[in-house]
């Protein structure tokens, strides 16, 4: 959680606690946030821990190391879980229909979203949201202590049916990251979103595995199309996919571009912003560095949008 700038305060609140109280002072806490801000449901972290035979964990292991290979690159925890999760609950035989049989419960007014999980709701990022945007059926809005009168209305279906089925044929039904080959539980992706601008047009659709359309909102993987032309991916500091990216970089790139997602920009401001940076600032940048040029590109173009 320590910046540069938060470093000693982090520390000298640390000193004198057990591993267990430090966990707990920085759950549901971003980079940069002081051990006194209130904390974030979304940014907290939950632990897994299960007692298995010696057979389980060893069919474990292999089920995680297929669900690498299949990405076609190194996965974290969170997102290789994320895919055994998809496996084990499928996908639909109707192409037409949305991946998302999961139920998002999101409070119109602030946009806090949590999944319904086995009876009970669990908040989670707002990538989730994000993702569920591009490729999910929507149920009218319910109000706590309202009932509605006559029959329920049934969902609607985001992407039209006959879109998504002449998307997924196109992409093989399958993850058009290259070298990820999961084809199971996968979403429509929408490469300019609805929100800026972009439509259903099969041309702005991209068929993505949960891990990299998460990626995608996250800010950590990159897809641009153009002219009818394949989908190019880049590393969030713009190197090409497959390119062995600058750690430092990329992660830089990443927290600037969530800072920036939480400030209120759209996702495609916040790339052009920071593609701005990558060309106009040399050498190595901060996270700091980074919003300065992103807050003033996009505040001018605001200025200017206006007048």
């Amino acid at each position: 959680m320590a910046t540069p700038e938060t470093e000693e305060i982090w520390l000298t609140h640390a000193r004198g606690r057990t591993a267990r109280e430090v966990e707990k002072l920085v759950s549901g806490r971003r980079p940069g946030s002081l051990p006194d801000s209130p904390g974030e449901p979304t940014q907290q972290r939950h632990v897994l821990r299960f007692e298995v035979s010696g057979e389980t964990l060893a069919s474990f292991r292999e089920a995680l190391a297929q669900l690498q290979r299949d990405a076609g690159e190194h996965l974290d925890d969170d997102a290789t879980l994320l895919l055994l999760a998809r496996h084990v609950l499928g996908g639909l035989t109707d192409d037409g229909r949305a991946s998302y049989q999961i139920a998002l419960d999101v409070c119109e007014a602030c946009q806090r979203t949590r999944q319904v999980a086995d009876g009970e709701l669990i908040d989670v990022s707002p990538s989730v949201i994000a993702m569920a945007h591009c490729d999910a059926q929507h149920l009218p809005s319910a109000h706590v202590g309202v009932v509605g009168r006559g029959s329920p209305a049934r969902a609607a279906q985001d992407v039209p049916p006959a879109v998504r089925r002449a998307v997924l044929r196109r992409d093989r039904r399958r993850c058009r990251v290259p070298g990820c080959t999961h084809a199971r539980f996968v979403d429509v992706h929408h490469v300019q979103s609805k929100a800026e601008g972009g439509n259903h047009d099969p041309e702005n659709l991209v068929t993505l595995c949960g891990a990299h359309h998460r990626a995608i909102h996250e800010g950590t993987l990159m897809v641009m199309v153009s002219d009818g032309q394949a989908p190019v991916f880049e590393h969030a500091d713009g190197t090409p996919y497959g390119a062995p990216p600058s750690s430092t970089s990329s992660l830089v790139q990443t927290r600037a571009f969530q800072a920036l997602r939480n400030l209120g920009f759209g996702e495609g401001e916040a790339r052009r912003a920071l593609a701005g940076a990558r060309r106009d600032l040399a050498g190595d940048v901060s996270v700091e560095q980074l919003l300065r040029y992103g807050l003033q590109q996009l505040t001018e173009r605001d200025r200017q949008r206006a007048s």
